[in-house]
């Protein structure tokens, strides 16, 4: 049956504080792919389709689930620029980024409604555009025969949920925030329209000595 398994990326450099250091996966980011990609081979998965963002950390991560099917890039499938819109938050509504992981809880939101509404001058890109290109990746894979594995970041799978289930932008951030590395969320088509059947399934980390590696950030 047709339907489309998108991925988190596992993690990345929790020590960065800018775009290009935390485009690489940690240590444990790598072992979480990989026991992704034996999770999908021990459980007979078949994707025939492969496809991932063009980010080294999207590219790292199939690179570690080791899986056969050849993968395809596509930078629609990227993530959005959060620590260069962080710093123009900070710069024109004094929002500092946060020094603890956990007080993203609160920033996220912000960030995502602030950039939802256009009031961020000078962004990467719109939040329109964001989503704009993530409905077009889903919808040339959805046009596809056969099911499709897609690497890729958080924010493009909240993005995607929110598409296929008419979210706010506060229920999106909510969402985005809640998205484990490593896991999986299927779209299936019911109908004519791609609906979610699967969310922040991880697994290959239910064993007891693997819940350390159950991680947001």
């Amino acid at each position: 049956m047709f339907h489309i398994t998108l991925v988190r990326h596992g993690q990345a450099n929790t020590q960065a504080r800018d775009e290009v250091e935390y485009d690489r996966l940690s240590e444990l980011g790598h072992r979480q792919s990989g026991w992704l990609g034996d999770h999908l081979r021990d459980s007979d998965h078949d994707h025939p389709r492969f496809y991932t963002g063009s980010m080294q950390r999207h590219l790292e991560t199939a690179g570690s689930m080791a899986l056969a099917a050849d993968s395809i890039a596509d930078p629609r499938l990227n993530e959005l620029e959060y620590f260069t819109l962080s710093r123009l938050m900070q710069e024109q509504h004094d929002l500092p980024l946060p020094a603890a992981r956990e007080d993203f809880i609160a920033h996220l939101p912000q960030v995502f409604t602030a950039w939802h509404d256009g009031i961020i001058e000078g962004a990467p890109e719109t939040f329109a555009a964001f989503e704009s290109r993530v409905r077009e990746a889903l919808d040339d894979i959805a046009a596809g025969n056969g099911p499709a594995l897609v690497v890729t970041s958080g924010g493009v799978i909240a993005i995607a949920m929110r598409l296929m289930m008419d979210l706010n932008i506060a229920t999106t951030a909510r969402l985005a925030l809640s998205i484990m590395n490593t896991s999986m969320h299927r779209l299936l088509p019911i109908g004519a329209v791609l609906s979610p059947v699967l969310f922040n399934s991880v697994p290959h980390l239910g064993l007891p000595d693997r819940h350390f590696a159950r991680t947001h950030f």
